[in-house]
């Protein structure tokens, strides 16, 4: 009797295949652009947090007074992010990107030679703002290319630019300690030039939009699914966010060491949460999106949980690790959700999510700051952001039972080609069945 063909593939022949499906599914220039776009931008938003130990040491700066400084550049960033995402819809996301890349190397240069005193380096923050606005832009440039049962993987790629807070950690506080913080800006504004160049050349506008009013491309601010993704992303995008640009500060003033060794812890904790990202996106694809939500959100709650402890510096960074992990990884399976729940518009949506969830990480800093000037210790920071996690966290398991019913399939899966739904809450402006 004849052997059968073997179907016992490995592992890796199977992820490879996978791999090379996704890479032939879209364009990966595109995507490789969208990466370097964000990776840099997410490095100048956080600049000022890599710098604070600096700063804070030449302007003699109050913990609350840190913590708000820390904070002006992630709050303007939120704020110029919905409107980057709605004019991208118009003049495309390639030339938003290429426009707001351009104003970022303006204000770098700014930084540069005008930027001296506190209130300067308050309202350099707000110019800082301007490349927290690439993220839906860069989110949904890189995935536009992709079909719909890659858009978590495409969205994790290009969402892991944010190891960009990595990098600002690892070489600003070099830079600073060798030739001053105020040049460090003059160095970013030369290398803002880099991805600035390869979207130039490289990339190519994805055919995935389709032009519509205003008003349509509003409509998400108006729906209840557009809250709850907002608090959502407030946990995992604003707790990254706040995390990252306060660790520098944090460890500088709680353990006293070096500036440029609370950079480079900071490096630890802010990369393990990038690379996280990309499986969190790729988990979501698979599991599902509210599984996967579900189950970093309960490991960040115990990563903070141990902090409030005030453990070790090698526990803490472990700590921090952990709850990096966890939030990088939300943040991906977050948005491979939100193309399912607006497929027309994305980068709209996106940017709306993008803009509440930064304003979180604007919350975090201030409270942290607010807690050890007035307690000595950030420990009633930590119990205030647990206890937010964990609300959200129970308000996201009860609404997503009316999501597994009208636009996501079971965990939060992409619904299958051939099953249709009604369009639910969004009156219309879904489309599940391809």
């Amino acid at each position: 009797m004849p052997d059968k063909p073997s179907t016992n593939y490995s592992s890796g022949g199977i992820c490879m295949a996978t791999y090379k499906a996704f890479l032939k599914s879209g364009h990966p220039p595109t995507l490789f652009a969208a990466f370097l776009y964000f990776d840099f931008s997410f490095a100048i938003w956080v600049l000022n947090g890599a710098m604070g130990p600096f700063i804070s040491s030449a302007f003699h700066l109050t913990p609350a007074q840190i913590g708000f400084m820390i904070s002006v550049p992630t709050i303007a960033g939120a704020f110029m992010r919905f409107p980057l995402g709605v004019l991208s819809q118009y003049m495309g996301r390639k030339n938003a990107a290429i426009v707001e890349m351009s104003a970022i190397v303006v204000a770098l240069l700014y930084g540069f030679f005008f930027v001296h005193t506190y209130h300067e380096v308050l309202a350099m923050g707000v110019l800082l703002g301007i490349a927290g606005a690439s993220f839906g832009v860069a989110l949904s440039l890189g995935s536009g290319w992709f079909p719909k049962q890659y858009k978590g993987l495409a969205m994790g790629i290009a969402g892991a630019g944010n190891s960009g807070t990595a990098l600002a950690a690892l070489f600003a506080p070099r830079l600073a300690m060798h030739f001053g913080w105020q040049h460090v800006y003059g160095f970013a504004a030369a290398m803002m030039l880099l991805p600035l160049l390869v979207m130039i050349l490289f990339a190519k506008e994805p055919p995935d939009i389709e032009h519509q009013s205003l008003r349509q491309h509003l409509q998400c601010l108006f729906e209840a699914d557009g809250w709850y993704f907002n608090l959502i992303y407030i946990i995992t995008f604003g707790g990254f966010i706040g995390l990252a640009t306060f660790l520098p500060s944090f460890y500088y003033s709680q353990y006293h060491v070096t500036k440029v060794q609370a950079g480079t812890l900071t490096v630890f904790a802010t990369l393990t949460g990038s690379l996280t990202r990309v499986l969190g996106g790729w988990f979501a694809d698979r599991i599902g999106g509210i599984t996967t939500l579900s189950v970093v959100f309960l490991i960040a709650i115990a990563a903070l949980f141990g902090l409030m402890a005030t453990p070790t510096l090698t526990v803490t960074t472990l700590l921090f690790m952990l709850c990096f992990a966890a939030l990088g990884a939300g943040n991906g399976a977050t948005f491979q959700l939100v193309p399912l729940r607006w497929p027309i518009t994305t980068a709209v949506a996106g940017g709306m999510i993008g803009e509440i969830g930064a304003l979180g990480g604007g919350i975090l800093p201030n409270v942290l700051g607010m807690s050890k000037q007035h307690t000595g210790s950030y420990r009633l920071g930590w119990i205030c952001y647990a206890a937010l996690a964990f609300a959200i966290l129970i308000m996201m398991r009860v609404v997503a039972r009316s999501w597994t019913k009208t636009w996501v399939g079971s965990g939060g899966r992409a619904l299958s080609a051939d099953r249709h739904t009604s369009p639910g809450p969004a009156e219309g402006s879904i489309t599940v069945a391809a």
